[in-house]
């Protein structure tokens, strides 16, 4: 492989890894990089999916002809610092400003072929010719234009329109006007005439800060009117596409004012509704970028096997493989020749270092750091070998020569380590117990030096100090290796100084460590931590004393999501109440499945208990553009879903559900972080062995759980619940938000005062004799005290009650007790109720009945004054007012006014339920069967043989037989829900 010439050039410290695209669309002679060449740009780009899918999106909407509208308008590179966005931004300007260069590269075929697999025609070769406006905000002034780029413009409009219209002032004079209108900016970008690329690089340094510098509150007024139409205009006009760069909120630190603040989350608002979010590059994409940057030419296969067939024997051997391979998890192994091949000429070893733990650490900025520490590595190993030095064959991660300035310089400047300090006292450890910068010196270099002969020295020659430079790497990410814990464990220092020479075997390996950690002979600024057993090896940590900030804050970056969020969970879990309610649940995030999935497999649909439920804000979130699956979740767990997701749930009526505000749910987070990181901090030896560090890492933990309850409070902002305003309306998902930092929906008590100012609950003493009755519509006369109850859970119309059962009960013995309600059994004979207690809400034989007439209990006539009236004499003779009736098969009965009656011979009902689903295209007999049940009931309530229906059916029919069902439902006063399918 040969190192290209401009890293030669630099001897190894590579001076454009940060692209610029204003110099590769603005710059001149010297000044212009070789990326600005479309070819270049070609050469040194690795096809990553992302890049393609970006590329392909662009090409597509500006060059696909008809098809533009298979591809999106609006595309915002959100990523953090080094992930890629700058190299992007280029190759969208070289697609568009010089097509015919680009399509030719390794790239440029790429996106022919995925446009073509997606529009089914091949692009054409110029893409229609497009014009591109580059506006890289990072290099611009507001309210002070470039005379030689922008001309007469100033404000962020004109700007847009000198480019647009290449310079053309008659034309640009004709739009100036018209910042803010979508149609004349529209026309403008018709006027044109051919398509357009539009890319905005780094937004937020001219919106944020910037304008705030100019002092001008009508320019930002105007800057920010334009951005809006433009993203609307954008994706209404044909073959438009445009590309935004600007940071996602969590992952830029930029200290903003108030209103350069308002601005970006206005801009975040507009991106969010009019654009996607993408990313160009992965973890995944490290060893291929890398050796497409670094490298002019692919290894050869030859050379990738044979270096594989090299190492095979040490990976296979079962001491290494015992005490170094398997306890380090090494799951390169398996994979061993592949890995090689993706990786060479690093160490599979030390890439999974690059992509596991660096990458997750908040200040390296991924892509380019990595091609700085390893352009220098390769530079400096080039170097070695040139001068007849022993060099690894495969770079691994002890194999970084920390005695070359360069990538020493490389690595503490990578982000790994954050602070000045920190970065100051790791420079002088390198120095002092690793290596000096001349090769002669340093505790690891010295024993190397000394030690004596062995039959391994030819193979293996700097073991003490590729073992001390993993601990040192191992170190400087802070107190906790993201997934790996502190420090770095001696199997994996044995594995850094292993080489592929049996000479070199695992007791000379635990020799080379031992010596290295010798506490009197070893590196003196080690921290031991004693290992206990096989599963659990000592661990060893290059220490640098740091105040207790510094210490938070390299711990801070070593936190990953799943471990924040966790906190955040916790404590959600802990501060919440259920108030009225009578359970309280939490639904647990469970990111490997979709946020239905989760919901609907929680357990919610409990029948009689009023919930509140609380979502795990790591998955559910409301506002901010990020709400669609939330919303989607709620709706399928409270039944109103669509299709196969229209799910039985009874009792949603009865749920509400307290979820977060996505927007406080992030800044929430980074308190949660900062709280388990003073967590961790005060827990670490140097704290604990030292007093004032200890004392100021508990002040300071007390004070981050106050905040973290603070912010976990304001974050759980709002409070979903299942909705019927119109009795015979639809059923609908309602929210209440609050905005008083006093309230939170974690609070079951001030939920249900929420609930109750929208008429969803009653609250403490509201429901009596009068709401109940209120709330009974005709058709509730007649059910069960069994039914009654359940539709105080599960009928949206009906609030729910502050004390369940109890209220409901109480209710109902005063209703009666008043003459105001009947409680009857089955044969509408009026039972007594002399107590609350008595009201046995989970009776199916008992019904809730208008008040019965009152009779005169010596006549049993209707009540009256003065005395009783005779009644006659003769064995068939009837009271005045009593009818004979005889219901079929049921014998005698003697009626009397009052309604109640009794049974010559005993009357028996006998209640009937059934469920049943059929497809009646697959079998005429079931037809027939089911005609034949329906008449059967046809005939007993035409022969009043039914004395209760209730019930819920299902029909798939022709149209004209549903409009003839549902005008007989209207004239039963029933609600009919008919939906086209």
């Amino acid at each position: 492989m040969k190192i290209r010439q401009e890293i030669l050039n630099a001897s190894g410290q590579i001076d454009d890894v940060q692209m610029s695209l204003f110099r590769a669309v603005h710059g001149t002679g010297a000044d212009r990089p070789p990326y600005a060449d479309a070819g270049y740009y070609g050469d040194i780009t690795h096809p990553t999916e992302r890049l393609i899918d970006l590329l392909t999106e662009i090409a597509i909407r500006i060059g696909g002809d008809q098809d533009y509208l298979k591809a999106r308008a609006v595309t915002r590179l959100d990523q953090g610092m080094g992930g890629g966005k700058s190299h992007a931004c280029i190759g969208a300007y070289h697609l568009a400003a010089h097509p015919e260069t680009l399509l030719t590269t390794e790239v440029g075929q790429r996106v022919i072929e995925r446009a073509q697999a997606r529009t089914g025609r091949k692009l054409a070769a110029d893409l229609g010719h497009p014009h591109v406006v580059v506006l890289s905000c990072d290099n611009m002034t507001p309210g002070a234009g470039v005379r030689e780029l922008d001309g007469p413009a100033i404000s962020l409009y004109e700007r847009f329109l000198w480019r647009l219209f290449s310079k053309d002032y008659a034309l640009f004079e004709r739009y100036q006007p018209f910042w803010s209108d979508k149609h004349k900016i529209a026309e403008a970008i018709t006027a044109v005439q051919r398509p357009l690329l539009i890319v905005i690089d780094e937004l937020l340094d001219y919106v944020g800060n910037g304008l705030d510098g100019s002092n001008k509150p009508d320019l930002a007024a105007q800057d920010m009117a334009f951005l809006r139409a433009l993203l609307d205009v954008v994706n209404d006009v044909p073959h438009v596409a445009m590309v935004v760069v600007m940071i996602a909120s969590d992952a830029d630190k930029t200290a903003l004012s108030p209103a350069a603040q308002g601005r970006r989350d206005d801009l975040n608002s507009l991106l969010e509704r009019n654009g996607t979010p993408a990313t160009v590059t992965e973890v995944g994409d490290f060893a291929d970028i890398l050796r497409r940057r670094l490298f002019d030419i692919e290894p050869s296969a030859d050379v990738l096997t044979g270096t594989a067939a090299l190492y095979e024997p040490v990976l296979a051997d079962k001491s290494w493989a015992k005490h170094v391979w398997e306890a380090i998890g090494a799951d390169w192994r398996r994979r061993w020749t592949e890995e090689v091949a993706a990786c060479y000429p690093f160490h599979p070893m030390l890439m999974s270092l690059a992509k596991e733990e660096w990458s997750k650490v908040t200040g390296f900025q991924r892509v380019r750091s990595t091609i700085r520490i390893f352009a220098a590595t390769v530079y400096a190993q080039q170097q070695r070998g040139i001068a007849g030095q022993w060099v690894p064959a495969l770079i691994g991660p002890g194999d970084l020569p920390l005695s070359d300035s360069a990538v020493r310089e490389a690595i503490l400047g990578s982000g790994l380590v954050e602070d000045e300090r920190t970065i100051a006292n790791y420079r002088s450890l390198a120095e002092i117990e690793v290596i000096n910068h001349t090769g002669s010196s340093g505790m690891a270099r010295r024993q190397d030096l000394e030690r004596p002969t062995t039959p391994w020295a030819n193979a293996n020659p700097q073991a003490s100090e590729r073992a001390a430079t993993f601990i040192f790497l191992a170190s400087i990410v802070g107190t906790l290796r993201p997934g790996r814990g502190r420090g770095a464990s001696a199997p994996e220092v044995k594995a850094a100084t292993s080489v592929p020479d049996l000479s070199y075997t695992i007791t000379d390996a635990d020799s080379v460590v031992d010596e290295l950690v010798n506490p009197d002979r070893g590196i003196s600024a080690l921290d031991i931590i004693p290992g206990q057993g096989n599963n659990k090896p000592a661990r060893y940590f290059l220490s640098t004393r740091l105040t207790h900030r510094m210490l938070v804050n390299n711990i801070r970056r070593t936190i990953t999501d799943a471990e924040r969020d966790q906190v955040f969970a916790e404590f959600a879990q802990k501060l919440a109440s259920n108030g009225p309610f009578r359970e309280l649940r939490f639904v647990a995030a469970d990111l490997r499945r979709n946020a239905i999935d989760v919901l609907i497999t929680s357990g919610l649909d409990i029948a009689h208990t009023t919930r509140l439920v609380v979502l795990d804000a790591a998955q559910y979130s409301l506002r901010n553009g990020m709400e669609k699956p939330t919303i989607e979740a709620l709706n399928v767990a409270m039944g109103l879903g669509d299709g196969a997701q229209q799910l039985p749930i009874q009792w949603a009526s009865s749920a509400v559900f307290a979820v977060a505000n996505t927007q406080r749910r992030g800044l929430a987070r980074g308190v949660a972080a900062e709280y388990l990181a003073r967590q961790r901090a005060l827990a670490a030896p140097e704290v604990q062995n030292d007093d004032e560090l200890k004392a100021t890492g508990t002040r300071e933990l007390t004070a981050a759980r106050a905040q973290l309850e603070k912010a976990l409070k304001r974050a759980y902002q709002h409070v979903v619940y299942l909705a019927q305003p119109d009795p015979d309306g639809e059923r609908r998902l309602d929210q209440i938000t609050f905005d008083d930092d006093n309230l939170t929906a974690l609070d079951g008590t001030s939920v249900w005062k929420g609930l109750a100012a929208k008429d969803k609950v009653f609250d403490a003493g509201q429901f009596g004799v009068k709401a109940l009755l209120h709330n009974l519509r005709d058709q509730d006369y007649g059910k069960t005290l069994s039914d009654i109850r359940a539709a105080f859970y599960s009928t949206p119309r009906l609030p729910l009650l502050y004390g369940g059962d109890s209220d409901l009960r109480q209710v109902i013995y005063d209703a009666v007790n008043e003459g105001l309600l009947s409680v009857v059994d089955g044969a509408g004979t009026e039972v007594a109720v002399t107590a609350p207690g008595q009201v046995n809400l989970t009776s199916t034989g008992l019904r809730l009945a208008r008040p019965q007439p009152v009779s005169c209990s010596s006549c049993g006539q209707p009540a009256h004054d003065g005395a009783c009236a005779p009644s006659g004499g003769g064995d068939d003779t009837v009271a005045a007012g009593t009818q004979l009736t005889q219901g079929k098969g049921e014998g005698m009965t003697t009626s009397t006014a009052s309604g109640v009656g009794t049974t010559a011979s005993a009357v028996k009902d006998r209640q009937a339920s059934f469920a049943f689903t059929s497809n009646l295209l697959a079998s005429a007999d079931s037809a027939d069967k089911f005609a034949a049940l329906f008449r059967s009931v046809y005939m007993a309530l035409d022969e009043r043989q039914i004395s209760y229906l209730q019930g819920t059916i299902q029909l798939v029919l022709q149209a004209e037989a549903a409009e003839n069902i549902q005008q007989r439902l209207q004239e039963l006063g029933i609600v009919v829900n008919l939906k086209e399918i």
